[in-house]
């Protein structure tokens, strides 16, 4: 099977992938847009039709791959995945489609990096099931057209803004994934401790979720760091204070701030004079990818108050410069 297409039917069996729910009952959160989709999946199911191609996008480690699954296994369908990267030309596009099965989900991950010309050729294949392909060179070139069964395409991207309004425009169900509360996070972090068979005391499990960025990633993989903690220099069990002492050794604070936030938040301040500063100067100041910036870092510092985007660049809050113990 080409390497740029993975299928399967239920989710591997490694240690990340058993703490993904299945089904849209054992999902935490996102509680309007599971409600959403549990209807809109009844009803494609009622009707014998294949559900509307989906749209999810967010922050990173929100669970968008996790709500793609569960729209497969929901479904009773197999579930195809990519990314957008991984299609670099036609043929690649045209090998994952015809590998379909009628009622089949295809996730596309990072769909905003599909090269233009290519997705072009997905808008065919979204709305009238069909692959318009033109084969040859200029002189004998021709235009084939390939049928395609009814399908699914679940579209995951941290950056809707950048798809085009045509591909954008074709996705019949379009939903925000948002950050998540720290009940949410606790009750994920309570979940995870009973998949892998690690107690966790309530108050080391709120802990644990304050300093998650509400992101439910963030929460299982600082747990797993805090078990470590808890195996070696405690007694298996998670308590708040093994909690506390693991989470200050990975320098993650009390808002889950970690060193890249504050070195972020401290180069504005000591370099650009708390802002305005542009992104490409601020990524170059710290050493970090301006993607990274902004689609890791940048949205929970905004949300948090501590930082604010202006027409002339990021500008550092009064909060910010309150939390870090810096004279304005």
């Amino acid at each position: 099977m080409d390497e740029r297409i993975m299928t399967s039917n239920k989710i591997s069996g490694d240690i990340d992938s058993s703490l993904r729910p299945s089904y849209i009952e054992e999902y935490i959160g996102q509680t309007e847009v599971k409600e959403n989709l549990n209807i809109f999946i009844k009803a494609a199911k009622m009707r014998e039709e294949s559900l509307d191609h989906v749209l999810l996008y967010g922050p990173p480690g929100l669970g968008k791959t996790t709500l793609a699954y569960i729209i497969a296994n929901e479904l009773g369908s197999n579930i195809k995945t990519t990314s957008g990267p991984a299609i670099e030309k036609t043929g690649d596009l045209a090998a994952i489609l015809s590998t379909l099965e009628p009622g089949d989900v295809l996730f596309i991950d990072e769909i905003h990096r599909i090269p233009k010309f290519i997705e072009e050729i997905l808008y065919s294949a979204m709305e009238d099931f069909t692959l318009d392909l033109v084969i040859g060179g200029d002189a004998s070139s021709r235009s084939i057209k390939i049928d395609l069964p009814p399908f699914t395409l679940v579209g995951a991207t941290t950056r809707a803004g950048d798809l085009t309004g045509p591909l954008r425009d074709r996705f019949g169900i379009v939903a925000k994934l948002n950050y998540y509360t720290e009940e949410e996070l606790t009750d994920i972090v309570k979940r995870t401790s009973r998949v892998l068979d690690c107690e966790i005391e309530e108050d080391a499990a709120i802990e644990l979720a304050k300093r998650s960025r509400g992101t439910p990633r963030i929460a299982n993989r600082l747990f797993k760091r805090v078990r470590d903690y808890a195996l070696v220099m405690g007694s298996g069990v998670i308590d708040k204070e093994i909690t506390k002492l693991a989470l200050n050794k990975l320098k993650v604070d009390e808002y889950g701030l970690d060193e890249t936030d504050y070195n972020l938040l401290k180069s504005i301040i000591e370099k650009f004079n708390g802002g305005p500063v542009g992104i490409d100067a601020l990524a170059s100041s710290i050493g970090e990818e301006q993607t990274t910036i902004e689609d890791v870092y940048e949205p929970y510092l905004l949300q948090n108050g501590f930082l604010k985007r202006t027409n002339r660049g990021r500008v550092v809050t009064d909060k910010a410069y309150k939390y870090l113990g810096i004279e304005k």
